[in-house]
């Protein structure tokens, strides 16, 4: 008999913490955006608002049976079992639900890349795959709790696999490749340590969050929490018009933030701000666009603006101010606001 699923905090629930609950809705509207990481102390609801994403997430077209997820319709990403099943004309597709895969720190190598079975390879000429994390991962949220503290050669596996799309696994000789396409989310408490810059800029969006200081605020999160340990399954049907109500506009989302075109004015302001804050590369141009157009499909709009770039900044450029190692990595807030303030107008 299957465990019963543990019911889990409804996102809608979560009282504050705005900005980390777009972060999570924009990289869920357009996966492109990088993922995000989220820093902030002990007990800030880091954790509980990406495990409650998983029940917004939109269900998604795969090859029925593969152990790498491998999207339906897109054969040039097929992996090479697919590739094989194909051929025999064995495929056909299942719809299931984007899900957040949890990778834990104590993860070996093998664990995250997968595992190939050389006696196997060796004895019948056929490659016999092993999927780890990262196959897991495709096509969904890939979770990493204190991504700071991970050993540095898992975070080079999550390096290469963000950037190509693709894991690569090698072993004796004998190769195999799989698409991993992810959204990276990890959750940090910066008085543990930071990340290598390497890391830091591969995350499309950043955010720190902090405890909250309103009195009232903080009862009211206090009295939800104890409700819902109570009675989760209560707890959940209270919140379910608010949970429906996300997953319509992350949906209608998805299908707006497609035929968003971005416009010169959108581009020359992308542009402007990481030059005015001395962000080398143009990973944060870009990023600045994805997001501008996933936050317009988010208010029901087709068309994006200069101010969607200007409201997205300040998720997109605070991780990528660091100069050396001596230096800060946080953006000065109150310069910012008063730059954009004056160069684009008031958000």
């Amino acid at each position: 008999m299957s465990e019963k699923k543990r019911p889990v905090y409804p996102f809608s629930a979560i009282v504050g913490q705005e900005s980390m609950k777009e972060a999570l809705i924009l990289n869920t509207i357009n996966p492109l955006i990088g993922g995000v990481l989220i820093r902030g102390e002990k007990g800030t609801a880091k954790s509980t608002a990406v495990r409650a994403l998983a029940d917004l997430l939109p269900e998604r077209e795969v090859v029925a049976g593969c152990p790498c997820g491998c999207e339906w319709g897109r054969r040039d990403d097929f992996c090479p079992d697919c590739i094989e099943r194909e051929a025999s004309g064995e495929l056909h597709s299942v719809t299931v639900p984007m899900r957040v895969v949890e990778l834990p720190l104590s993860s070996t190598e093998d664990r995250v890349a997968g595992t190939l079975d050389i006696e196997h390879a060796i004895s019948t000429g056929r490659k016999k795959f092993e999927p780890g994390v990262l196959a897991k991962a495709n096509g969904n949220i890939l979770y990493v709790d204190e991504v700071n503290l991970l050993d540095d050669h898992i975070v080079d596996l999550l390096l290469d696999a963000a950037a190509m799309g693709v894991n690569y696994i090698e072993r004796e000789g004998i190769s195999y490749a799989h698409p991993s396409r992810f959204i990276l989310v990890g959750t940090m408490n910066p008085e543990e340590g930071d990340l290598r810059p390497q890391l830091l800029d591969r995350f499309g969006l950043a955010v720190d969050v902090e405890a909250e200081h309103d009195e009232d605020r903080r009862m009211e999160i206090v009295m939800r929490r104890m409700e819902f340990e109570k009675d989760p399954e209560g707890f959940r049907e209270d919140h379910e018009a608010e949970q429906e109500a996300i997953r319509d506009r992350i949906t209608e989302a998805r299908a707006i933030v497609r035929d968003i075109v971005p416009g010169r004015d959108v581009v020359h302001a992308a542009v402007r701000i990481p030059l005015h804050l001395g962000v080398d590369g143009h990973r944060a141009d870009l990023t600045l666009i994805k997001a501008a157009c996933a936050y317009a499909a988010s208010e029901g709009r087709v068309e994006v603006t200069p101010r969607d770039v200007v409201h997205v900044s300040k998720v997109v450029m605070p991780h990528r101010m660091r100069r050396n190692p001596f230096q800060d990595s946080t953006l000065n807030t109150e310069e910012l606001d008063a730059w954009l303030q004056s160069t684009f107008g008031k958000d």
